[in-house]
């Protein structure tokens, strides 16, 4: 049995997660910012179907990519030097999230992205706290992804493509931008081959904890990024 939240009680400790499945910590709470905000900066996020009550997790170990580390191969590096993509930071988080709602996972019927997630983070988006990175081909958008932002802390969500390479560009200056800008983690949150392929690994819980502690206490002001702050050339 795991712990139900109700009204404002706090969240159990880390310790008490479940190894199977992986991380479910609790469930019950609500989606309001302050529920939301807490639970990143302790490591902690929602992930559940329709139907289901909100279930939060908090996995051992923790997949993450430092910004600096991103790896961009030989194909994808050809594809950023093409001059083909245009991309942009924020300016459409709704079509965004929505896009990434509906994209097709593999072995996965319907999407944790319900509409009352939809609507908790685009709360979260126009109170500074969650961006979007989008990639335009010919002026229609094509991939992209969204997620968190805390201190030095970036909380990647997820992120879709409907050419190919789509989503990786959106990554790539997104990784940039962070680096640039002085973020020292992404939390990747779960680990999958393809983050692997982008120079994600996993750390231990307690190692992703003690660095997600001193990020999210940079001193920093919550607000929308710039639109263009991406769309510098790739060399």
């Amino acid at each position: 049995m795991i712990p139900w939240l109700e009204g404002s009680e706090p969240f159990p400790p880390l310790e008490g997660a479940l190894s199977d499945p992986n991380g479910l910590l609790c469930a019950g709470g609500d989606l309001s910012p302050k529920r939301l905000l807490d639970a990143y900066q302790h490591g902690i996020f929602p992930w559940y179907s329709r139907g289901e009550p909100i279930l939060w997790w908090s996995p051992d170990p923790r997949m993450v990519l430092d910004p600096g580390e991103f790896r961009v191969s030989r194909s994808l590096r050809r594809s950023l030097r093409a001059g083909r993509w245009q991309v942009t930071l924020d300016r459409d988080f709704p079509a965004v999230i929505r896009a990434c709602a509906e994209a097709p996972r593999s072995g996965q019927d319907g999407t944790w992205i319900v509409r009352d997630i939809q609507h908790a983070y685009w709360q979260l988006a126009q109170l500074g706290f969650a961006h979007s990175v989008e990639t335009w081909l010919d002026g229609e958008l094509v991939g992209g992804l969204y997620g968190l932002a805390i201190g030095r802390m970036f909380y990647g969500e997820s992120m879709f493509s409907r050419v190919t390479d789509a989503s990786k560009v959106a990554a790539a200056h997104l990784a940039r931008f962070l680096e640039g800008e002085g973020y020292g983690m992404i939390d990747c949150q779960m680990s999958t081959p393809h983050l692997a392929s982008l120079g994600a690994r996993e750390i231990p819980r307690a190692v992703f904890m003690a660095r997600l502690r001193a990020l999210v206490a940079v001193p920093w002001q919550p607000g929308r990024w710039p639109t263009n702050g991406a769309s510098q050339a790739w060399n």
